[in-house]
């Protein structure tokens, strides 16, 4: 199955100038690395790329070394074999490249099931930052009907390899990346409309989000997320139509010392509708957490 191309697709990839490609885990990834200080890591969710934190990332970097690679499958960096495209899998592959990358994160970023991501690697003893900042985090395992058919639906979906090829060309036609967005709650401007259009448009990436879905077990996570180490902050926007901010409130209840940040009139891509703000979050509670560093930001 035809992945992106860098040299045809990737021309006009946002950040295209801090993008590096790199050996670890037995495949390739893409990685954007920007600024200086102390190291943060920034960790997408499904079906999305390191494009999502094109306003976000260059403002972090004003004050951190900031890494945001793709995640297995998604974007620019290949796919592993179908097992590995889950929790724990990638929770393993994430920490192996951050070794490859010589990259102890102290503070690190995920959104939904990014944030999850992080918090198996915290768990594991993989990363030990001094603070997860979870973005629309998605901790909590389906409910009701949806939590008995969801996993076998997407495994049934990925034993078809036609289905990415019909959901690509679904996304094709006009206004269907417009509605996927406006159903997460979000509004976000033209640039990422056409970049996400670019995403759901192969079929290489759209199979590894499905296989990434058919492989997702939260249920070990819900239950070894009162170990969770570093101070976790959880921002939770009020008009997110993809993950409750009652979420939120039921991980505080599971984990000493949380918090949580709410957003009001943003989705679930606040982080894109408004990156400045999301950046100011950050730095704040890493300055609370003393993992900031001292680096002057630069102008």
């Amino acid at each position: 199955m035809d992945r992106l191309v860098w040299a045809k697709d990737g021309v006009d990839w946002p950040n295209r100038d801090a993008s590096e490609f790199i050996e670890a885990a037995g495949y390739r990834w893409h990685v954007q690395r920007m600024g200086q200080g102390a190291p943060l890591l920034l960790i997408h969710g499904t079906g999305a790329a390191s494009h999502s934190w094109r306003g976000l990332l260059p403002k972090l970097a004003q004050h951190f070394t900031v890494v945001a690679p793709d995640l297995p499958g998604h974007g620019f960096t290949q796919s592993p074999p179908s097992h590995r495209l889950s929790l724990a899998g990638m929770a393993a592959d994430l920490s192996e490249l951050l070794r490859v990358l010589k990259i102890r994160p102290e503070v690190v970023v995920g959104h939904s099931a990014g944030a999850a991501i992080l918090a198996r690697m915290c768990l594991d003893g993989r990363i030990a930052p001094q603070l997860l900042l979870s973005l629309n985090g998605a901790y909590l395992p389906f409910g009701g009907v949806a939590g008995h058919l969801f996993s076998p639906l997407a495994k049934l979906l990925v034993l078809n390899p036609l289905v990415p090829h019909v959901f690509a060309w679904q996304a094709s036609s006009e206004g269907a990346v417009e509605r996927l967005i406006t159903n997460t709650g979000s509004s976000i401007d033209a640039e990422g409309i056409a970049l996400y259009r670019k995403l759901v448009n192969n079929p290489a990436h759209v199979a590894s989000a499905l296989r990434m879905m058919a492989n997702w077990r939260l249920e070990s996570l819900v239950k070894d997320l009162p170990r969770l180490k570093p101070k976790l902050v959880l921002v939770a926007a009020s008009n997110d139509r993809a993950i409750s901010p009652a979420t939120a409130q039921r991980v505080r209840s599971l984990v000493a010392g949380a918090t949580i940040e709410p957003l009001g009139r943003l989705g679930h891509l606040a982080h894109e509708e408004r990156p400045e703000l999301v950046a100011q979050l950050v730095i704040s509670h890493a300055d609370r957490a003393n993992a900031i560093g001292a680096v002057e930001p630069t102008v």
